[in-house]
């Protein structure tokens, strides 16, 4: 086989093979199978999940990370949380709550930290002080709360998170759940029963693995009956057994717990294993570097090998959109809906509608260009994404006016199919500026297939954003009795039709050429950012479903950019440059000429 003809097919195979080194063995860590332990099933926000997600998630909120740092050594998220569960006092020494705000550590009378992380052991003496200023701060509105209000109001929530995850299977302070399972009939039961009753106050997690149909706390299932279920009796093993440092009986443990639950809840068992899966593998992560390096690829072929290298970047494209398709898919079978239900899977939907859509956009014109766009729109996606995951279980339990499987993937889908195209019209516009004002030769051919390729999108996204756009409002006639009520959700899928339709009508009347349009197009990235982000910042309207602050300044930035951008389409190519580098010519668009349109 030809070498340019193989170079797309081995970067392909090497970007796949890479990705899924992710799922080989990370071993035990001190002899301990954590991996067993993360796959364990349990019951949490609504749905059966592996503990392993509640470790990430949890990590996640509380430290923004899916690592910590414990005794000079880095661990995973369930070491992380067996620490917190058994060994608490080991894990009140780790550095997790970050603290930005000057005036929370004044109130708390600490010294700035040089990595900006405090332990809670560090924070505990200051808890009553961090409570009184967070029941003061809680009530207010979150769009008018001062930045010190919002930053101990998200010092408390997860500090209490970190509470919680504390004395979920035993109480923090007390012999342990072994001692409470033996101790369940002899004396001292006043003083039992009121800390059974704290430990079922703790429920949102359930790890105790049903018989029958009800997931229970560990203080349900200890105060339910005389017999002791198989399930809770092995949790109290398991933390005998890590309290000890015991990596036998801690893995045999292990083993028991799975095979309850698997002979207890076999679907429940095979879901958690299957989400687990998808936790090890990180196909979003996966997706972002080999984007990165397909991105990176294409600009070196800019300057050396251009032919080779644009067809290696195809390669790891394609290798991108099945990791990304992959994930995605994972996701569907996961939650057994549609792949968008809420903000974070349609950032990834977008991405993986943008990429693949690039793909076909590259087989058409091969000239590498698309490759670019696709791979720059696709990690930028996971990045908004990967950002939007750190406020929790990105598979929580559907609100119930969204609960419609047939909706959610006919309206959901295809208007966010519309924004996908739109922001990919408006990524190809910006690669059009961005060439045109860098690139040393003109290449009118090259210039072409750009804007062709960009109105081709308009269209694309014109048609599913319509379609998308009617749809929802035939589902707001069915759950709300009206098909249209001026909601700010519907007047941004409004604004993005009506702004396609208005680029096409610019074109076809010759009110806008070359620069109009790509000036247009990149416009339709600030008005679809509206549509998308914009509606929770209002906090109005029934599509609204939380206020989102830091998202603010983001949306703001992203906002600022796209002006920018927009004034250096409109400007002559290499405008600070004494020397055109192309004259206009008769007959033709003249991008320099006052006189006609742009």
């Amino acid at each position: 086989m030809n070498l340019k003809r193989a170079v797309p097919w081995i970067a392909f195979g090497l970007a796949l093979a890479g990705a899924a080194s992710s799922l080989l063995p990370s071993g035990k860590p001190r002899g301990f199978d954590v991996e067993a332990f993360g796959q364990v099933p349990i019951l949490e926000g609504g749905r059966v999940k592996p503990v392993d997600t509640i470790a990430r998630n949890a990590l996640l909120m509380i430290r923004g990370k899916q690592s910590a740092s414990s005794e000079g050594r880095s661990i995973g998220p369930d070491e992380w949380l067996l620490d917190v569960m058994f060994r608490p006092e080991v894990a009140d020494r780790q550095e997790l709550f970050v603290i930005d705000d000057p005036e929370v550590l004044g109130l708390l009378g600490i010294q700035q930290s040089r990595n900006r992380y405090y332990s809670f052991a560090t924070l505990a003496p200051r808890i009553d002080e961090i409570q009184r200023q967070y029941v003061a701060a809680e009530p207010i509105d979150p769009k008018v709360r001062s930045h010190f209000q919002s930053a101990i109001v998200n010092l408390f929530e997860r500090m209490f998170l970190y509470h919680r995850l504390k004395n979920t299977v035993q109480l923090e302070g007390t012999p342990g759940l072994a001692a409470e399972i033996a101790a369940r009939a002899g004396p001292g039961a006043p003083q039992r029963h009121r800390l059974l009753v704290e430990l079922a106050h703790f429920k949102p997690l359930l790890p105790v693995t049903p018989t029958g149909d009800a997931w229970r706390s560990v203080g349900e299932a200890l105060t339910g009956t005389t017999t002791v279920e198989p399930g809770l009796e092995q949790w109290a093993r398991l933390g005998l057994a890590y309290q000890a440092q015991d990596a036998a009986s801690f893995n045999r443990s292990v083993a028991d717990l799975a095979a309850t639950a698997a002979l207890g809840r076999p679907d429940a068992a095979a879901r958690s294993d299957h989400e687990w899966l998808f936790n090890a593998a990180q196909p979003f992560y996966s997706g972002m570097v080999i984007y990165v390096l397909a991105l990176l690829a294409v600009f070196v072929s800019w300057l050396w090998r251009p032919v080779l290298l644009q067809r290696l970047a195809f390669g790891l494209l394609l290798a991108g959109a099945v990791v990304h398709t992959l994930g995605l898919a994972s996701r569907v079978l996961i939650q057994g809906r549609p792949p968008v239900t809420n903000l974070y899977s349609s950032a990834v939907f977008v991405g993986w509608a943008a990429v693949l859509l690039g793909v076909v956009l590259e087989r058409m014109y091969r000239r590498g260009f698309a490759t670019a766009v696709a791979a720059a729109s696709g990690f930028a996606s996971l990045i908004v994404a990967h950002h939007l995951s750190v406020d929790g279980d990105t598979m929580e339990m559907m609100r119930a006016v969204l609960d419609s499987n047939f909706w959610l993937a006919t309206h959901v889908v295809t208007i966010t199919i519309g924004y996908s195209g739109t922001f990919l019209a408006g990524a190809l516009a910006i690669g059009w500026v961005v060439r045109r004002h860098l690139t040393r030769r003109a290449d009118p051919a090259a210039s072409k297939a750009i804007v062709a390729m960009t109105y081709g999108i308009i269209c694309f996204a014109l048609f599913f954003s319509f379609v998308g756009t009617v749809l929802g409002g035939i589902w707001a006639d069915q759950s709300w009795g009206r098909f249209w009520g001026w909601d700010p959700k519907e007047n941004g899928a409004l604004l993005i039709v009506l702004w396609n339709a208005i680029i096409l009508h610019a074109r076809w009347a010759g009110f806008a050429r070359e620069r109009g349009i790509m000036a247009m197009a990149i416009f339709g990235n600030v008005i679809t950012s509206f549509s998308w982000f914009g509606v929770n910042m209002l906090g109005v309207g029934l599509h609204s479903y939380g206020f989102m602050d830091k998202a603010f300044w983001a949306l703001s930035a992203f906002v600022g950019t796209q002006l920018v951008l927009m004034l250096f389409a409109l400007v002559p190519a290499r405008f600070w440059s004494a020397r055109r580098a192309e004259a206009a010519a008769p007959g033709k668009d003249r991008p320099e000429g006052a006189s006609q349109p742009v």
